[in-house]
C-alpha cells in the first residue's frame, strides 16, 4: 500500500490472502476436512490443544456502569485509564487495575459512539513489598471511592462534582462522539474545562490529538461523510460547528448557561479534510502522533498530522499518503456501512513474547526486505543506512483483517517526494465470522475478537437488523446471534492458533457493533526498594521507569509542534500556525510525596503484561495469557503428570501466583471460562492440609510442607500410578526415585514393585544418601530378596547403603546370610561364597564385630579389606590368631604349588612386614609365628624363612631413608638381630636351604648358634667357604687352610687367611711347594710385608717347572726396588727438613728483643719501656722453616709498668728489667716471683744480692768483665726459663 503524491492508489491484494482462495477463519482451502473419522480426530486433538489464554468476567466490579438498565457503547484503554461510554449518553472513568472510579457525568442526550483521550497516561505502578504484596503508586490526594460503592440511584451531571487528584496521570483531555450529533471534549480534573460541539449530523469517530492540551484540535467524522479538523474553541462553551451553514454560530444547549461573556471570536475552527465517500465510522492517531487513520464506506484512509513537522515540512500537514479500498464483493456495497472498522495502532513495546516459530513470523523492520502492497518483495539493502521508522497498523472491517507499515519520506515512481507511504504487509479474510475487534497479540499472533456469521455446521445465520429504533436510540436484533469468540491468528499465513468462545451476556441480541476489543499494558511490579525515596522527584522517576514522563517529553520542542490549514479550504486563516508547547507539560500539579494504595483488584488485573479487554454492551472480559500455574492444572487435568511434575519442580513458585488468585476476595464475578475445555478446578483442592500451604523457610523459599512439595508429591503419587497400571515398571523404578525423594512413601512403593517381583526396576533408584531417613523395611524388604535371588546385585548394594547412614537393622539382614551359608546351599570357595562371605564382613563391621569382620575378610583372602581392618581398626593382636591365614591373604593355591621364592615373597611382603613391625613392638613375638608355621609343615617354611629375614635386615631401604635418625635405625637392626638369634638354629637352617649368602653374613655376625650343628649342616651341604669360617671360629685352622688349598684352591684366599694366622705360613709353603700355581701365587702376592722373598726362593724344588716364575720373580725384584728407591728418597726429605729446623731455631735464639723506651712527662721521672718482636734472620739463600703459631690468652697491662708488681718505670731504676716478645716487661725480682719455679723468697734474695755483689765489683751495672756477664747471664737464665709469667698457654696450643 503506497501513495505517490498524496492521492490515494489502490494496492493488488497481498498473497496472503487472495479472491480466489482467501484464508479461511485463518486457513487456507487445504486444511478443510476430508471425512467424518478426521473430524473427530481433529476435533479430539483440539480438545486436547491447551489454550493460550484465560479469562475472567469484569462486569461485577462496574455496577454503577449499568444502573437504571444502561449499556455500554465504546469503549477506550488509554494507559493506566478505562473510559466506558453507554447508550444513555454517561461517560465513566476508570483507574487501571483497581477498577476504581475516578469521574462519571452526563455528556451526551443519545448514544456514545466512540471515545478518545489525549494524551495517553502511563500504565500503572505496580510496587511489590519483599512479602510479595502488591500496592499501587500515586502521587497523593485521595482516589474517588469505587463506583460499585456508589448509591445506587441515577446520577446526573447536577450532582456534587467528584474530586479527582491533580496527578500527572489524570492530566488527561476525554472526547466523546454521540449519535445526537455532538462531540464533547472534557478535562478529566477541571470539570469546567469542557467543550460542546454540535455537528448536526450523528457523530461516528472523534480522534483527540496528542497534544490536545496545546494545540485543542481533534478531527470527527459521522455519517456527514465529512472529516472535520476542529481547532480551538473556548472552555465551557456549547457551539455549533462552523461547517453547518445554518446554525453556525448559534450557541445552545445544556452548556448554554456557561457561556456567558465568553461568547464571540473564539468559536474554533471547523475544516473539512475529507468527504464524499460516505460516512465515517473510525478514527485513530499514531501514537507517534505524525499519522491519522480513518475509515469511511469507500476504503482506509492514511494522513500526515501537522505534529513533530520541520518548518519546511508544513506544507505536509493533512496531506493523504494512503488509500486501500474496500475488498470488491457482493456483501461489501451493502454492508460496508453497517459494519464498524476497527483500528489499532500497535506499540511493539507492549507485545508478548512470541512462543514456538515467533522469530519466523516477525515482520523485518529495516532489514533486507519488505512486503508491499502490492504483494512484491522491495529490497531495503541500498537504504540500509537510513532506516526509516516504521509504524504498525491493523485494521479489523468486516470478514478482513489488514496489517499495515506507515513510515515517512520516500520517493514515488515519477520520481516526486513522498510525504509518507504505507505497506500492507499481510491482509487476512474470514469466511465465517465479521472483525469486531483487533489487536496485534505477539509480534507474530494478532487477537481478532470475532462475531460469527455461521453456526457450528457451517450454516449461514440470519444477519440481524442494524437499525437502531427510535426507542432510547438503543439497537434491536432479533435473538440469532451466536457467542462472540477470541482468535489467536497467525498473521503470516492465516492459521488459527487458539480459538476460545466466549461467555456474554445476551450475546443472542447482540451485534458486531456491539462487540469492542481493547488491549492494557501492565509493567512488571517495582520493588520495594525503589521508591523508598520520598523526596521530591519521586514521584517522577518513578512514572519515568514504569514507562510514564510523557507529560515532560510529549512535543517540547516548538518546531515540532505545527498545524496547518487545509490547502482545500480558501479560508485565509488556513496559514501554518506554530503553536509553542509549554516547558513541562505537569504545570499545575502539586507537588507530594508518593503514596501507595494497596491494590482491591482481581489478580489478572496486577499480573504483568499486555491484557486483552472485551468489552460488550453487558459485560466485561478480560483475557490473560496463561501462566505457568494454569500450564500446571491443565497437564494434570489431562494426566499429562511427567510434565507437571517436571514443571513444578523448575519453578515451585507458580503455585504463589495460583494461591494469590483464589485469595482473592472482591465481588468480582468469577472468571469466564471458555467452552473449549472447563477449568473451574483450583490447585487449592489438590493439597490435603490447607493450612500449610504458605508454609516457606526462613530465607523465603518453599520448605518440605510449602505447597509446592505437597504438590509435587501428589503429581509424583499420580505419576507413579499412571506408569504402574500401564506395567512400564523400567520407568516408573526411575521415577520413584526422582519423586519420592526420602519420603516414608517408600514403602508403600517398594512393596508394590516387591507383590510384583520388580525388584530390579526399583532397586538403583531408592535412595542411599547419608541424610536419608527411609523405613527400616524398605532396606531390609530389598537385601533379603537378593541374598536368595541375586548375591552379585547384594554386593552392590551393600556397597552404597551404608547401614550406619541409611539405619536399617543389619542384624537381620546377617541372620539371614548365616542361614543361608550353614544351610550348605551355597558351596564353599565359590563366587557366591565369597560375596555372601564379603557381605557377611561388612555387616559385621557395622554391628561392632570387626574380629568376625577380620575372619570372614582372612577366609576369603580379601587382603586390602583385611589389612585395612587390621591398621585402622586396631585388631593386630587378632591377627595372632591366624598367622598362617594372614600370609596367605594374597597367595593362591596355584602359586603354592608352582610360584617361585620371589612371586611367593611379592605376595607376601605386606603381611610379612607387619609381623616383623609387631615382633618389635612385642605384640606378636617371633615364638608365635614360629611355632604356627612349623604346625604348618614344609609348605609354610619359605614364610619362615622371609620372616626371619626381615627381621635379620631390619627395615627396607625405603624406610631407612624416611628415618631421621641414624640410631633409631641402628636400634632395630640391633634388635631384630637378637630376635633372629634366640632362635639361631633355626635360622642357620633355613638360611642354608635358600639364602647361601645370609648364612655366611650370620655365621660371622652371631656367636650364639651350635658350632658343631652349623659346621654339620655346611660339611653335609658342602657350604666349604662357611665351614672354613666356623673351622677357623673353632680353632681348627690348619685344616680350614687345607680346604681352602683342597678344596677352593683359591691362592689369594690361602694366603690372607695365612696373614691373619701367621702361625700358618710355614704350613702354607710347604703345601705350596709342589704345587707351581701356588708358587707363582706367593711370588706374586706375598711381597716383602710378610716372609723374606729368598725364603721363598730357597724352598723351590730343583728342577720344578713352575709357569710364570721368570715374571713372578721380575715382578718381586721390581717390588724391592721400589720400596728401596721410596726409602731412600723419604729419608732424604726428611734430612733436609730437620737441616731447614736447625737453621731456624738458631736464628731465631741469637735474635734480640728491641725495647722502646718513651719518656712520660705526666710525672718527673716517670718512662714507658715497651718490648717487640723482630723478624727473625736466617742465612742468605735458606727460607724460615715455618712453625705454627700458638695461641696464647693474654692480659692487657697498662704501658711503662712492671706486669708483676704494676709500678711504673723511673729513669733512675737499678733493678734490671727483663721484657718478652710478647710485649710485657718485668722488674727482675717480679719475674722471679712469678715463676713457680723460682718463687723461693730466699733464692730470690740471693740472686739479687750476687747480682748487685756482682755489679758493684765491676763498678756498677754497666762493668762488662767475663765473671759479671756470666753471672748476669745464670741469673737471667733463672728467671727468663719459664717464660712470660702473665701470659697463659691454652691447653691444647
Amino acid at each position: 500500500m503506497s501513495a505517490t503524491d498524496g492521492h490515494a492508489s489502490q494496492p493488488s491484494t497481498p498473497t496472503v490472502a487472495t479472491k480466489d482462495e482467501p484464508a479461511q477463519n485463518g486457513k487456507t482451502e487445504d486444511a478443510k476436512l476430508d471425512g467424518a473419522g478426521d473430524e473427530e480426530e481433529d476435533e479430539d486433538d483440539e480438545e486436547d490443544e491447551e489454550p493460550k489464554l484465560k479469562y475472567a468476567k469484569l462486569t461485577g466490579s462496574l455496577p454503577g456502569v449499568y444502573r437504571n438498565g444502561d449499556s455500554t457503547s465504546a469503549f477506550a484503554l488509554a494507559g493506566d485509564k478505562m473510559v466506558l461510554g453507554t447508550h444513555s449518553g454517561s461517560v465513566h472513568v476508570l483507574s487501571l487495575p483497581s477498577l476504581q472510579g475516578l469521574r462519571s457525568w452526563r455528556a451526551h442526550t443519545a448514544t456514545i459512539t466512540s471515545v478518545s483521550v489525549s494524551p495517553t497516561p502511563p500504565p500503572p505502578t505496580i510496587v511489590r513489598s519483599e512479602k510479595g504484596e502488591t500496592s499501587v503508586l500515586t502521587a497523593g490526594g485521595s482516589p474517588a471511592p469505587s463506583i460499585r460503592r456508589q448509591p445506587t440511584q441515577a446520577q446526573s451531571i447536577r450532582q456534587p462534582p467528584q474530586a479527582v487528584p491533580s496527578t500527572p496521570s489524570n492530566l488527561i483531555y476525554i472526547a466523546t462522539s454521540s449519535l445526537d450529533g455532538h462531540v464533547c471534549v472534557s478535562s478529566l480534573i477541571d470539570q469546567k474545562d469542557v467543550q460542546l460541539r454540535n455537528f448536526a449530523r450523528p457523530v461516528n469517530a472523534v480522534g483527540l490529538s496528542p497534544d490536545y492540551r496545546n494545540d485543542r484540535s481533534y478531527l470527527s467524522g459521522g455519517l456527514a461523510g465529512q472529516l472535520v479538523l476542529t481547532v480551538g474553541g473556548k472552555a465551557g462553551v456549547s457551539e455549533d460547528a462552523n461547517t453547518n451553514s445554518g446554525l453556525a454560530g448559534a450557541s445552545s444547549g445544556w452548556l448554554g448557561t456557561l457561556t456567558g461573556g465568553l461568547a464571540g471570536g473564539s468559536a474554533g475552527k471547523d475544516t473539512v479534510l475529507h468527504s464524499g465517500e460516505g460516512s465515517i465510522a473510525t478514527i485513530k492517531w499514531s501514537g507517534s502522533g505524525k499519522w491519522v487513520v480513518w475509515v469511511n464506506e469507500e476504503g482506509i484512509k492514511i494522513m500526515r498530522s501537522h505534529l513533530r513537522l520541520d518548518s519546511e515540512q508544513a506544507e505536509d500537514a493533512w496531506k493523504r499518503i494512503a488509500h486501500a479500498s474496500r475488498p470488491n464483493k457482493k456483501n461489501w456495497a451493502g454492508m460496508a456501512a453497517v459494519w464498524k472498522a476497527r483500528c489499532e495502532w500497535v506499540n511493539e513495546k507492549t507485545l508478548e513474547e512470541d512462543v514456538v516459530g515467533a522469530e519466523e513470523s516477525r515482520e523485518p523492520v529495516g532489514g533486507a526486505a519488505k512486503v508491499n502492497g502490492n504483494g512484491t518483495v522491495k529490497s531495503t539493502a541500498s537504504v540500509a543506512k537510513r532506516v526509516k521508522r516504521i509504524e504498525k497498523l491493523v485494521v479489523g472491517w468486516g470478514d478482513t483483517a489488514w496489517l499495515l507499515h506507515v513510515h515517512e519520506g520516500g520517493t514515488s515512481h515519477n520520481g516526486l517526494r513522498q510525504v509518507g507511504s504505507a505497506d500492507i504487509v499481510h491482509k487476512l479474510q474470514f469466511r465465517d465470522c465479521i472483525v469486531s475487534g483487533i489487536s496485534l497479540y505477539t509480534p507474530s499472533l494478532v487477537a481478532i475478537l470475532a462475531y460469527r456469521t455461521r453456526d457450528d455446521d457451517d450454516k449461514l445465520i440470519d444477519t440481524p437488523n442494524d437499525t437502531p429504533s427510535k426507542a432510547g436510540g438503543r439497537q434491536r436484533h432479533r435473538k440469532t446471534g451466536l457467542a462472540p469468540q477470541l482468535r489467536l491468528v497467525n498473521i503470516k499465513d492465516g492459521e488459527e492458533v487458539d480459538v476460545d468462545e466466549l461467555s456474554i451476556s445476551r450475546f443472542e441480541t447482540l451485534s458486531a457493533q456491539d462487540y469492542h476489543l481493547g488491549t492494557f499494558y501492565m509493567p512488571a511490579p517495582l520493588p520495594e526498594k525503589a521508591v523508598k525515596d520520598q523526596g521530591s522527584g519521586a514521584l517522577r522517576a518513578v512514572w519515568e521507569a514504569s514507562g510514564g514522563g510523557y507529560a515532560e517529553r510529549l512535543f517540547t520542542s516548538g518546531a515540532s509542534v505545527m498545524s496547518g490549514g487545509s490547502s482545500s479550504a480558501g479560508d485565509e486563516r488556513g496559514a501554518r500556525a506554530s503553536i509553542a508547547s509549554p516547558k513541562s507539560s505537569v504545570q499545575g500539579v502539586t507537588a507530594t510525596t508518593p503514596a501507595r494504595k494497596a491494590i482491591d483488584a482481581h489478580p489478572y488485573m496486577e499480573s504483568a503484561g499486555l491484557k486483552l479487554v472485551i468489552q460488550s454492551p453487558y459485560d466485561c472480559v478480560l483475557s490473560i495469557k496463561r501462566d505457568l500455574a494454569d500450564h500446571l492444572e491443565w497437564l494434570v487435568e489431562h494426566e499429562k503428570y511427567a510434565e507437571a511434575w517436571r514443571l513444578l519442580d523448575e519453578r515451585p513458585e507458580i503455585l504463589d501466583t495460583g494461591d494469590r488468585q483464589q485469595n482473592y476476595n472482591s465481588n468480582a464475578s468469577q472468571p469466564g471460562t471458555p467452552s473449549q475445555s472447563n477449568h473451574n478446578a483450583s490447585l487449592a483442592d489438590f493439597f490435603a492440609d490447607r493450612s500449610d500451604t504458605q508454609s516457606y523457610t526462613a530465607n523465603g523459599a518453599p520448605g518440605y510442607n510449602a505447597a509446592s512439595q505437597k504438590e509435587k508429591r501428589r503429581i509424583g503419587e499420580l505419576w507413579l500410578q499412571q506408569l504402574t497400571a500401564a506395567l512400564q515398571w523400567q520407568e516408573a523404578g526411575r521415577v520413584a526415585g526422582q519423586v519420592l525423594g526420602t519420603s516414608s512413601r517408600w514403602e508403600h512403593w517398594v512393596m508394590t514393585f516387591a507383590q510384583a517381583d520388580r525388584f530390579n526396576e526399583v532397586t538403583p533408584y531408592i535412595p542411599s544418601g547419608s541424610q536419608t531417613v527411609l523405613p527400616s523395611l524398605v532396606y531390609e524388604l530389598v537385601l533379603g530378596h537378593y541374598i536368595q535371588a541375586d548375591r552379585k546385585r547384594l554386593r552392590d548394594l551393600l556397597e552404597v547403603w551404608d547401614p550406619v547412614d541409611l539405619g536399617y537393622d543389619v542384624g537381620s539382614v546377617v541372620t539371614a546370610i548365616e542361614e543361608k551359608l550353614k544351610a550348605g546351599e551355597v558351596e564353599d570357595e565359590s563366587t557366591d561364597w565369597r560375596i555372601l562371605m564379603e557381605a557377611l564382613a561388612k555387616l559385621y563391621l557395622a554391628c561392632g564385630r570387626s574380629r568376625e569382620a577380620l575372619r570372614c575378610y582372612v577366609r576369603t583372602q580379601n587382603a586390602d579389606a583385611a589389612m585395612g581392618l587390621i591398621k585402622d581398626g586396631g585388631l593386630v593382636e587378632a591377627i595372632g590368631e591366624d598367622i598362617p591365614g594372614l600370609l596367605m591373604l594374597r597367595v593362591t593355591r596355584e602359586q603354592m604349588r608352582s610360584a617361585t621364592l620371589g612371586e611367593l615373597e611379592e605376595a607376601s611382603t605386606e603381611a610379612l612386614h607387619l609381623l616383623v613391625e609387631e615382633a618389635h613392638r612385642g605384640t606378636i613375638p617371633p615364638v608365635t609365628v614360629i611355632q604356627q608355621l612349623e604346625r604348618k609343615g614344609p609348605p609354610f617354611q619359605p614364610f619362615l624363612f622371609f620372616y626371619l629375614r626381615s627381621l635379620w635386615n631390619g627395615p627396607p631401604e625405603k624406610d631407612q631413608q624416611q628415618t631421621p635418625r641414624r640410631g633409631k635405625y641402628d636400634r632395630r637392626v640391633d634388635e631384630g638381630h637378637a630376635l633372629v638369634e634366640d632362635h639361631a638354629d633355626l635360622a642357620v637352617r633355613l638360611f642354608a636351604a635358600y639364602d647361601r649368602t645370609l648364612l655366611l653374613t650370620f655365621l660371622r655376625a652371631s656367636e650364639v648358634y651350635s658350632y658343631e650343628r652349623a659346621a654339620a649342616l655346611c660339611e653335609q651341604k658342602h657350604y666349604i667357604p662357611e665351614l672354613v669360617y666356623i673351622l677357623s671360629k673353632t680353632g681348627q685352622t690348619k685344616r680350614a687352610l687345607h680346604l681352602i688349598i683342597g678344596e677352593l684352591g683359591d691362592v689369594k684366599q690361602a694366603i690372607e687367611f695365612a696373614k691373619a694366622n701367621g702361625e700358618l705360613w710355614d704350613d702354607l709353603l710347604e703345601y705350596s711347594m709342589d704345587k707351581p700355581r701356588f708358587i707363582k701365587g706367593l711370588l706374586e702376592e706375598v711381597g716383602t710385608s710378610f716372609v723374606e722373598p729368598v725364603d721363598i726362593v730357597r724352598r723351590i724344588p730343583e728342577g720344578l717347572e713352575i709357569e710364570g716364575l721368570r715374571e713372578g720373580i721380575q715382578k718381586l725384584v721390581r717390588e724391592y726396588e721400589i720400596q728401596y728407591s721410596i726409602s731412600e728418597g723419604v729419608a732424604r726429605v726428611l734430612r733436609g727438613e730437620v737441616a731447614v729446623g736447625m737453621d731456624t731455631l738458631r736464628a731465631g735464639r741469637r735474635k734480640a728483643v728491641r725495647f722502646e723506651i718513651v719518656l712520660d712527662r705526666h710525672e718527673p721521672g716517670d718512662i714507658d719501656v715497651a718490648a717487640k718482636d723482630v723478624p727473625t734472620t736466617v742465612p742468605e739463600g735458606q727460607e724460615v722453616l715455618p712453625v705454627a703459631k700458638r695461641k696464647v690468652a693474654t692480659k692487657s697491662v697498662k704501658p711503662g709498668h712492671c706486669v708483676g708488681c704494676g709500678d711504673g718505670f723511673s729513669e733512675d731504676e737499678r733493678e734490671p728489667l727483663l721484657g718478652f716478645a710478647c710485649g710485657h716487661v718485668y722488674h727482675l725480682s717480679c719475674l722471679l716471683r712469678a715463676n713457680p719455679d723460682t718463687s723461693d723468697e730466699d733464692e730470690i734474695e740471693r740472686l739479687l744480692s750476687q747480682w748487685r755483689t756482682t755489679g758493684q765489683d765491676d763498678s756498677g751495672y754497666s762493668g762488662r768483665s767475663v765473671g759479671a756477664k756470666v753471672a748476669h747471664a745464670h741469673v737471667i737464665k733463672n728467671a727468663v726459663q719459664g717464660g712470660c709469667q702473665h701470659c697463659v698457654v691454652p691447653d691444647g696450643a
